[in-house]
């Protein structure tokens, strides 16, 4: 009889052990899991803490060293491309002319224009933003200064300074407006494909490069190249007035070098920024006031363009668009 009871006991106890086993498991388990979330947490609030010191760190020592560099000659650069959502972007280019400006120690602005050009609406705003400057701080002399090369939206912005300089050999000028793209109409007849374009509205889709051209499409948009031609020749007699020459190829959108702009009037003097600096302002100290956004700002702008993108995509959401 012993022994017949001593099985039900062994098997009872052997699952009571398996249970204790199996629970002991899931316990651990969940408190590695607590442990694992916990340093997470710690590690993201602790990268978090440190970007903010950083932060605060570095306004710090922008704001100590815009009071401790004394009287100078602030420079702001326009390189490149001028559009919204490049380096030289109004945003951008607007932040550094305040920045320049609004400092006590700033005995002029130097605007050093490198770039071929760009969007006539950035560089409107650009001008815009000059010229209310130099109202609103009329003892800030504000010169611009043309490296290898300052045409169309460029030169848009050089016209808003008092005076404008370049080497003997920059390019200056190219005062007109384009519109470019491709036709691919005889392309895609060779090859049998069937254009289909659907639109809701009768020149919604002028100009669409898949299909033959329309002469009423074309005289539209030479209206609106022609608008915005004249809007930029009333800037650049607006900012050089009598000291134009009177050359019928002046608004032809040609280019010119920087010895040619003076004879053009496009151009006042021969100068760098440091000959600006040193001979014109007199403050021969330059400090850089050059708006640049930070890697991590370029970071999180392109994570966040990719989530846009992303997100988009996914529900849908990307036609049709109003354009």
């Amino acid at each position: 009889m012993s022994e017949q009871q001593s099985g039900p006991s062994n098997d009872s106890q052997d699952k009571g052990d398996w249970e204790r086993d199996l629970i002991n498991r899931l316990a651990f388990a969940a408190l590695n899991e607590q442990r694992r979330s916990r340093r997470w947490g710690i590690f993201f609030k602790s990268t978090f803490l440190l970007f903010l010191v950083l932060v605060l760190l570095s306004s710090l020592g922008q704001s100590r060293s815009a009071l401790e560099i004394g009287k100078h000659t602030a420079l702001v650069e326009v390189s490149g491309v001028i559009a919204a959502n490049a380096e030289a972007s109004a945003d951008n280019i607007v932040q550094g002319l305040r920045a320049a400006f609004k400092n006590k120690n700033t005995v002029g602005v130097i605007v050093r224009i490198n770039s071929p050009g760009g969007s006539p609406v950035q560089a409107g705003y650009v001008n815009d933003e000059i010229l209310r400057l130099r109202e609103k701080y009329p003892d800030i002399p504000v010169y611009a200064v043309i490296s290898d090369i300052s045409a169309s939206g460029g030169y848009y912005i050089a016209v808003a300074a008092d005076k404008i300089y370049a080497d003997k050999a920059s390019l200056v000028g190219s005062i007109g407006v384009l519109m470019n793209g491709f036709g691919f109409v005889g392309a895609i007849d060779k090859l049998g494909i069937e254009r289909r374009l659907l639109t809701a509205g009768e020149h919604k889709g002028f100009l669409d490069p898949f299909s033959p051209v329309n002469p009423e499409d074309v005289a539209h948009i030479q209206t609106l190249l022609d608008n915005i031609h004249e809007q930029f020749i009333s800037v650049v007699k607006q900012g050089r007035g009598e000291k134009l020459a009177d050359n019928k190829d002046l608004f032809s959108g040609y280019i010119w070098t920087g010895e040619q702009g003076i004879q053009m009037g496009l151009v006042d003097e021969l100068g760098s920024s440091s000959y600006v600096a040193r001979e014109v302002i007199l403050e021969e100290k330059i400090v850089d006031f050059t708006f640049r956004p930070s890697y991590f700002d370029r970071f999180a702008d392109r994570i966040g363009k990719i989530m846009a993108r992303t997100l988009v995509e996914t529900l849908g959401l990307g036609y049709p668009q109003l354009q």
